[in-house]
């Protein structure tokens, strides 16, 4: 697995790309507050693919087009991450290590976003 790593300071033509990681953002904490919810309601955690299918409806409906900008690779891997990060509080839990659940991040504070190459 290869992987690069660049520093982009702030340009307009990097406006796009900032955009792009804000939208990022936006989805991890939409997928984070779905998880709390769903665990609130029915005591489970959020299957995956559940997820993955709610936020391609979510793409169609206006209000939430911008969801778009951000290639559908990115959006898989935020979905995996946080189903890893719940898979783990569960089995901290139940070993008794104390741990908190996967939280909201600050927009500005999210700095990057991956893509899922075969």
């Amino acid at each position: 697995m290869k992987t690069y790593c660049f520093k982009l300071y702030k340009a307009k033509r990097n406006k796009k790309l900032h955009k792009v990681i804000n939208i990022a953002g936006i989805i991890y904490n939409h997928c984070i507050a779905l998880h709390k919810r769903y665990y609130r309601l029915f005591k489970k955690s959020l299957n995956i693919y559940k997820l993955q299918k709610h936020l391609t409806k979510l793409k169609k409906i206006g209000k939430f087009s911008y969801f778009k900008e951000v290639g559908s690779q990115a959006i898989q891997d935020i979905t995996q991450r946080i189903d890893r990060a719940c898979k783990l509080f569960f089995r901290n839990l139940k070993h008794k290590i104390r741990t908190a659940p996967p939280s909201f991040k600050k927009i500005r504070k999210y700095k990057s976003f991956t893509l899922k190459q075969a």
